[in-house]
């Protein structure tokens, strides 16, 4: 079965310049004819079928790295059927028959700790790999910090880092401050109080300054000062009680929504006649989720500008793990290398995908050349921001409850925005569904 691992590795080892591929020889001989991949879209599988030297396409869940098949198993995350699913497989991996092993998985940093810190060991570390700290020293340390277990150990990898940027309508800039310069645009909204004041300015020229309250979210829960829970206890952090009061003075005064990200409420902003001045993201959020594709946008317009914002964030992510009892794990070293590790690799992705790659002196090669400028931000290069945005991040208030308090928080609170339960009738709403969810857990 040698040829089968080593036919797809040979080549992706020529491309980075390895020398030790003989010594790989004894391992791979031992190894699946089967690949399996578990993820949730098209994106890991595109990045893949379009990077990894010497795979080949065979249809929409099949493919071929030499002799050995890749399957693809994807499984939306509507109704948290994709946790649901490797909730189910991987436990019982190890006993599953060869053809039918998970191999690789993908996971959010939203829940990337409930596999990483799982009681039944589900991911193998990237050191038994045999994938050295030397060969990560040039990704950005929170893409490691968000898959490492309370060991200390690394347990999978990114091809991409998410920092973000506030992302601004030039037009609304050009019309309520006389100009669209980033350095312009950031003296208004370069803390809170700053930026909440511009808010009143935006609303008197008929901009709501954010789409909704929820844009918002990401960059307060990002720099909170402690986890969500201590001690077993659920903690509500000073800076998301200021998530609550801000939020709640900018929907009295009309000034943002309520909406739902994804709405269409919320992306009729992607318009110039949505009349939203800003929305909060990372690099696939401008690229792909605001509408460059369709006439009269404004990112069709080139109609969107960038700056750094009241606080620095992230958001997204995909990591990827190899699953414990997998049988294929050099030719699953071998990807993670090609697509998280090899400059030149890591580059074409940039160029082809637009994504901020999990690479810095690629990333800070890009920042520094005009041709990577985003089109959608009119010409501007925002990779500088994001270069100098990933390297602050900071994840170590992390914890595994972090998704579930999240999102029943956001729930909890619009009910307060909206007029319907008091901040106290909210707050107890919150933890009540906390401790449903988490019943460890006390309040």
């Amino acid at each position: 079965m040698m040829k089968k691992v080593l036919s797809g590795i040979m080549v992706a080892s020529m491309i980075m310049g390895m020398a030790a591929v003989p010594a790989m020889a004894e391992d791979a001989a031992a190894e699946g004819s089967v690949l399996n991949i578990q993820c949730w879209n098209e994106e890991f599988k595109t990045r893949l079928t379009d990077h990894y030297p010497g795979y080949e396409e065979v249809d929409a869940t099949t493919g071929k790295i030499g002799d050995v098949t890749v399957k693809w198993t994807i499984t939306p995350t509507d109704d948290n059927a994709y946790q649901n699913n490797l909730d189910t497989v991987l436990p019982e991996n190890e006993n599953a028959d060869a053809d039918s092993k998970v191999d690789l998985f993908l996971v959010e940093a939203d829940y990337a700790l409930k596999y990483v810190n799982s009681d039944v060991e589900v991911t193998v570390p990237i050191a038994d790999l045999g994938i050295t700290d030397e060969e990560l020293a040039n990704q950005y340390q929170y893409t490691k910090d968000v898959v490492t277990d309370g060991n200390g150990v690394l347990r999978g990898v990114s091809w991409q880092g998410c920092p973000g940027v506030l992302i601004y309508n030039r037009e609304a800039a050009k019309e309520v401050f006389g100009d669209d310069a980033p350095e312009t645009v950031q003296a208004k909204v370069a803390d809170w109080d700053t930026f909440n004041a511009t808010a009143a300015e935006l609303k008197e020229a008929g901009y709501n300054i954010v789409s909704t309250v929820n844009d918002t979210y990401r960059v307060y829960s990002n720099n909170v000062s402690a986890p969500w829970v201590q001690d077993g206890k659920i903690v509500v952090d000073d800076n998301m009680k200021k998530w609550v009061d801000d939020s709640k003075a900018l929907v009295d005064a009309g000034e943002t929504t309520t909406a739902e990200l994804w709405s269409d409420d919320w992306s009729k902003g992607f318009y110039p006649d949505g009349k939203v001045f800003c929305y909060f993201g990372p690099a696939w959020l401008i690229n792909f989720s605001m509408a460059a594709d369709t006439e009269g946008s404004i990112a069709n317009l080139g109609g969107w500008g960038a700056v750094e914002g009241p606080q620095g964030f992230y958001w997204g992510g995909t990591w990827i793990c190899a699953a414990k009892g997998t049988d294929n794990p050099t030719l699953v070293a071998d990807i993670m290398r090609a697509l998280t590790t090899n400059e030149e690799i890591m580059t074409d992705i940039v160029k082809a995908d637009s994504d901020f790659v999990n690479n810095k002196p690629a990333m800070e090669a890009a920042a520094e050349d005009e041709s990577f400028a985003f089109p959608i931000l009119g010409g501007q290069n925002p990779l500088a921001m994001f270069c100098a945005g990933a390297d602050k991040i900071d994840l170590s208030n992390m914890s595994n409850y972090d998704q579930g308090c999240n999102e029943e928080f956001q729930a909890a609170m619009k009910n307060y925005f909206e007029g319907n339960a008091t901040y106290e009738e909210a707050l107890d709403q919150f933890y009540k569904a906390v401790v449903e969810k988490y019943p460890e857990l006390t309040y």
